[in-house]
């Protein structure tokens, strides 16, 4: 499935689940890094207005399909791609690290919530031992200098999983700038995949997810937060409908 933005195109590369489990098996065993993206329509809107963001993102190695929009328009396309949420993947892709050996590394969020999640992991995968916990300040620039620490720690460290739990934006660049600054690290952007972990987020039941109402329960919680963000969301949907059905007819 692909998404144009003048003159970028962003492609969900990554079809599903067992084919992210593959390739980044495979990158752990040849101990070469990668930034993996999880694309939805909160991303659709930024890549749209940010040409900064779509030249972070078209530098990703890995995307999949992170909400029930892309995968509907992938299917409208003829282009089809499974779900793959990130928040589902944090526990497998650990767990691949350790069975590779890799040391693990979290980055974001507060100490608490890092410290919070690193004892739920270390509880559900044996072996595993956080090497570094690592908790921006808020407002950081994740290409400043601090970032540039932050990435020379890891490259130090030989991390080879890092889990990115940042605003969108900062994740993506941060993994785009490790390619480079820690070519060993493989670099997962999962948002709120690690405060799912610590309990400083609530996801929504299983049932809403099954309907696809993941978005209903997060407006509901936080509505002066999420409403604007579904708006602008639902607003770039006709754009996107008349994107995949022309994509479809070539």
């Amino acid at each position: 499935m692909q998404f144009q933005f003048d003159t970028t195109t962003i492609t969900v590369n990554i079809h599903d689940r067992a084919a992210l489990i593959a390739a980044v098996a495979a990158r752990f065993a040849a101990r070469d890094g990668f930034a993996l993206a999880t694309i939805n329509l909160d991303h659709l809107v930024k890549l749209h207005s940010s040409p900064a963001f779509r030249a972070t993102y078209a530098a990703q190695d890995f995307v999949v399909a992170d909400g029930n929009p892309i995968v509907w328009l992938s299917r409208l396309a003829h282009r089809p791609v499974a779900l793959v949420p990130g928040s589902d993947m944090v526990l497998p892709l650990v767990d691949l690290a350790v069975k590779a050996g890799r040391p693990v590394a979290l980055i974001g969020t507060t100490d608490a919530a890092l410290a919070i999640a690193a004892t739920a992991l270390e509880a559900r995968i044996p072996g595993l031992h956080i090497a570094l916990k690592i908790a921006p300040p808020m407002g950081f620039d994740p290409q400043g200098p601090e970032a540039d620490a932050i990435l020379a720690r890891l490259a130090a460290a030989d991390i080879g999983f890092c889990v990115l739990a940042l605003p969108a934006g900062k994740q993506e660049v941060i993994a785009a700038r490790g390619r480079s600054l820690a070519p060993h690290t493989g670099f997962a952007s999962f948002g709120a995949g690690l405060d799912f972990l610590a309990g400083s987020q609530t996801r929504a039941p299983r049932w809403m997810r099954a309907l696809a109402l993941e978005w209903l329960w997060r407006a509901l919680r936080d509505p002066r937060r999420m409403v604007p963000r579904y708006a602008a969301c639902f607003a770039i949907l006709p754009r996107q409908i008349l994107a995949a059905l022309n994509l479809r007819r070539r």
